[in-house]
């Protein structure tokens, strides 16, 4: 005789299990899983925790999981290895030179289509022009806007005082730097004169957007998939020259790649720098002395362009279930959501994305926020042309780097300023060919 036979459930019984998991609340039922992988750290990691947990907490049906994957080029890197091996993220933050990667990778499930599959309506036209048209393709946009920027003026008006000059008006001019980094050094007010995060996103790529010139050609890979740059004509040569000499002087100093020019802009050390307006923020929160913010610097004889967007946006990976598509685009949708929206721009400094968001700040907030406004004004009241647009490369993370690496052995004085422009031109346009020729 069988011992301890278990009762066969009675259909009653059954009936009441299914009543009281229906009953539980929704965070008691398993969740669908996002995967969103992302390149931020600090305190802007931190704003990144907080809009995700924001999400998670609005409902009960989907948890996204924000995973950091170092800097933007190893996440880029990495999302396109986990792509290879079929086991991407859901979703992956992309930094603006991974543009035309991502849209020649064939990996991608554009975000307009994603929207539309799943039913869910976007103002896409409400998206501020200067963002949109930077990621747009045929008019779509093929990735959802998230961290924008640009690159901006940040000076130390403690040092401008001690140095003697008037702490309420930035530089607006090259002479306006040179004059004023030779001021504060040599009344030592200021260790650093003058120095730059993110060389060739500033130097090069936005100088001359901003002067509008010519970085590549094909209307900077607009048009048409660019093959040639155009960075060693007059005005590149004359921005290295510039600078090469003013190292020599000791008002300049080259601080590194990436964003470690931030450092001695945050720090104090620097009386003068330029980088990206997400540094706002930690300037904000940070800053123990007083510091203010003005529009990029002109070159004399050059006409007016516009500042170009630096930042990323989301990208998502073919190759996922449905129901998982369904949760991503709930997730970017939270995030485009005007309230969100105007919610990190205020907290981050990078750009309030949409027209909606904009009218939903405080009628005074840019009056109280004046260096949010710097970059806002900035890169809306530029003058927008084929040279100004932005800059659409094939491979362009390892064209920025062949820039840089010539940016360096001129100011290590190993090359002439032109010498290292000619040589940044001729690897970067081998690297483009190549890229163009996978992609024909």
């Amino acid at each position: 005789m069988i011992k301890n036979r278990p009762k066969k459930m009675t259909i009653g019984a059954a009936i009441l299990i299914a009543l009281s998991l229906a009953a539980l609340p929704p965070a008691a039922l398993a969740k669908t899983e996002i995967i969103w992988w992302h390149a931020m750290t600090g305190f802007l990691g931190e704003r990144v925790n907080d809009i995700t947990n924001k999400f998670n907490a609005s409902q009960g049906e989907y948890e996204v999981k924000a995973v950091h994957k170092g800097g933007y080029a190893d996440t880029l890197t990495a999302g396109i290895a986990a792509y290879r091996s079929k086991t991407p993220p859901h979703i992956i933050q992309v930094f603006e030179v991974g543009t035309q990667t991502m849209l020649s990778s064939g990996a991608i499930y554009p975000v307009y289509q994603l929207m539309k599959d799943q039913g869910i309506k976007i103002d896409w036209d409400d998206f501020l022009p200067v963002v949109r048209s930077y990621y747009a393709k045929g008019g779509n946009l093929y990735s959802m806007p998230f961290n924008s920027s640009t690159p901006i003026l940040y000076y130390n008006k403690t040092a401008f005082e001690k140095a003697g000059l008037n702490p309420m008006v930035p530089p607006k001019t090259f002479e306006d730097i040179e004059k004023a980094a030779k001021a504060v050094v040599s009344k030592g007010a200021a260790k650093i004169g003058f120095t730059t995060a993110w060389p060739s996103w500033v130097l090069m790529e936005n100088m001359h957007a901003w002067n509008d010139q010519p970085f590549a050609n094909n209307n900077n890979g607009f048009s048409a998939l660019a093959t040639e740059l155009k960075i060693n004509g007059k005005m590149g040569v004359e921005i290295l020259e510039l600078l090469a000499r003013w190292q020599k002087e000791g008002i300049y100093t080259y601080s590194g790649r990436g964003s470690r020019g931030d450092q001695p802009i945050i720090n104090g050390e620097a009386a003068i720098g330029l980088a990206s307006t997400a540094l706002v923020g930690t300037m904000t929160r940070t800053s123990k002395f007083d510091w203010g913010t003005g529009n990029l610097p002109k070159l004399a004889g050059y006409p007016q362009g516009n500042s170009i967007i630096g930042g990323a946006t989301l990208w998502v990976f073919k190759g996922h279930k449905k129901e998982q598509y369904k949760g991503v685009s709930k997730f970017l949708e939270f995030l485009g959501a005007t309230e969100q929206q105007a919610w990190w721009h205020a907290n981050t400094g990078y750009f309030p994305l949409t027209r909606a968001s904009v009218k939903a700040l405080p009628e005074d907030h840019f009056r109280k926020n004046p260096n949010l406004w710097t970059a806002f004004a900035q890169i809306t009241s530029g003058k927008t042309t084929a040279n100004s647009q932005g800059i659409r490369l094939g491979n362009y993370v390892s064209i920025r780097d062949t820039i840089e690496a010539e940016m360096e052995n001129v100011f290590s004085a190993k090359k002439a300023p032109k010498q290292g422009l000619d040589d940044a031109v001729k690897k970067g346009n081998q690297t483009l060919k190549e890229f163009a020729s996978l992609y024909k």
